[in-house]
């Protein structure tokens, strides 16, 4: 048998990240074959992994990464077990490695697949499950291409990007900020132009549902009732809707006693107040209808179009848990 020697443990250490005593343990099973200790370590990521897949993998770090000319970009998560081991270093530097991997994939499957230090981006999972002794796993998996891409990582923990229509001096600056929404809010489409009109029937039907059922609960303690709304989302208000609440607004105003001559600096602000209230699940889901984070006075769109000829283009986001 060959002589084991601290260099060759160093060795194995050092390419697969396991323990000394793992290493050594495994280069004396292998009686010194480098390859076949390796295989060993593997074999023990493959036994721990299957006795941990049902174990719950919500910690872990979540990495943005861009190409060199901001036309591509990915957002990975490498989840784990526990906060103790997401917040180690080494397994912060994995995941970075993984991102700059999956950067040039196209899909899970694909980054999966791909080339890992000699071995499958899936085997070093098994290995590292193996060194870790934790369920190590990909969440999330998201690419996006535009023009323009940019990305923001909230804490390791949540991770946006952002595309823009074009590439422009500003356009850093309003990729990170719409990122940072991304990554803050969440949001489901670009607009409630692309909702689809049976969705938008059914969620209002559950929402004034469930609002009605709470104000039986609110009425029977006594205590002020909710509003219930009649529309929940702007691709709901037609002009002849909008026109409608307009009078309804003018109607009030004169049962109020209000001069006719001031109501053309009342209306809009009732009418601005009832779209608000009326577009709920928009200001919900719809990224570009969502009040800004870094200035509620405006929504996302009007921040983009304040910042010259460009507009997003898409998103994704991933996060832990």
């Amino acid at each position: 048998m060959a002589k084991i020697t601290a260099a060759d443990v160093n060795k194995l250490r050092k390419s697969t990240g396991a323990g000394m005593m793992d290493c050594k343990k495994a280069l004396v099973e292998a009686e010194g074959d480098f390859d076949k200790a390796i295989a060993i370590l593997r074999k023990k990521g493959q036994k721990i992994a299957e006795k941990r897949a049902d174990r719950d993998s919500s910690e872990g770090a979540v990495v943005a990464k861009i190409n060199d000319d901001n036309t591509r970009g990915v957002v990975v998560s490498l989840n784990c077990e526990t906060d103790f081991v997401a917040k180690n270093d080494s397994f912060v530097a994995m995941a970075r490695q993984m991102a700059d991997i999956a950067l040039g994939t196209n899909s899970k499957e694909e980054f999966l697949a791909a080339d890992f230090e000699g071995m499958t981006v899936a085997e070093k999972l098994i290995e590292q499950t193996g060194v870790i002794g934790e369920k190590i796993e990909i969440g999330g998996f998201k690419t996006l291409e535009a023009p323009f891409v940019g990305s923001y990582v909230h804490g390791n923990k949540i991770g946006a990007l952002v595309g823009l229509s074009a590439g422009s001096d500003v356009s850093a600056e309003v990729a990170k900020s719409v990122s940072m929404q991304v990554a803050s809010m969440g949001a489901t489409t670009l607009s409630y132009k692309d909702f689809d009109p049976a969705y938008v029937a059914s969620e209002t039907e559950a929402r004034i549902a469930a609002i009605e059922k709470d104000n039986i609960e609110l009425g029977r303690l006594g205590k002020t009732l909710k509003n219930v709304p009649e529309y929940i989302s702007m691709s709901q208000l037609t002009p002849e809707v909008l026109a409608k609440a307009e009078d309804d607004i003018k109607a009030q105003l004169q049962a109020e006693g209000k001069p006719e001559k001031i109501w053309d600096k009342i209306v809009p602000g009732k009418l601005e107040r009832f779209i608000s209230d009326n577009t709920t699940l928009d200001h919900e889901q719809c990224l570009l209808d969502q009040r800004f984070i870094m200035d509620d006075s405006v929504n996302v769109a009007d921040y983009v179009a304040s910042k010259g000829d460009i507009s997003v283009t898409g998103f994704e986001r991933v996060s832990l848990g």
